[in-house]
This record gives structure tokens, C-alpha cells and sequence, in this order.
């Protein structure tokens, strides 16, 4: 595992099941494949609230336009 990923990989760990399991997922399945663009969006993802993210990846709440697609890809990543 590179440095930037151990990195990642603690950022991903957010205290509630659900939002670690999402991120967890889209790191292992999406993020290395991902355009540089998107690996960049997902960093700035990750600098915002948990009870922010809880809803928009949970679907409680639409995100902002920004990270609507980027939500979207991290919904649907395969179950690890």
C-alpha cells in the first residue's frame, strides 16, 4: 500500500459504520482508477462533515452539484 493511500485510507475512517464502508469501498474499488480530477474532488469530499456526508451518501440529502456525481460513484461501488 503507497503512502497516499494509507493516507486516504485513514481519512476514510469517519466513527459510523455506514460512512466507513462507503468510502472504504470506493477506495479500494474506484479511487485508483479514478481520473487525477476525481481523486482530487474525493479529498475535498473527505475534508467535509460527517453528518454532511451521512446524508448524501445515504441518500437523506441531495449533495451540492460539485459532488453529485462523485456521491453517486461512491453509492454504487460493490460491496467488499
Amino acid at each position: 500500500m503507497s503512502a497516499e493511500q494509507a493516507r486516504l485510507r485513514w481519512r476514510c475512517r469517519r466513527g459510523t459504520r455506514e460512512l466507513d464502508t462507503l468510502l472504504a469501498r470506493y477506495l479500494a474499488h474506484g479511487h485508483a482508477a479514478a481520473p487525477p480530477a476525481e481523486r482530487a474532488l474525493f479529498e475535498r469530499l473527505l475534508d467535509r462533515q460527517d453528518p454532511e456526508l451521512f446524508d448524501w451518501l445515504t441518500g437523506r440529502a441531495p449533495p451540492t452539484p460539485e459532488f453529485a456525481a462523485l456521491v453517486e460513484r461512491i453509492r454504487q461501488q460493490p460491496a467488499l
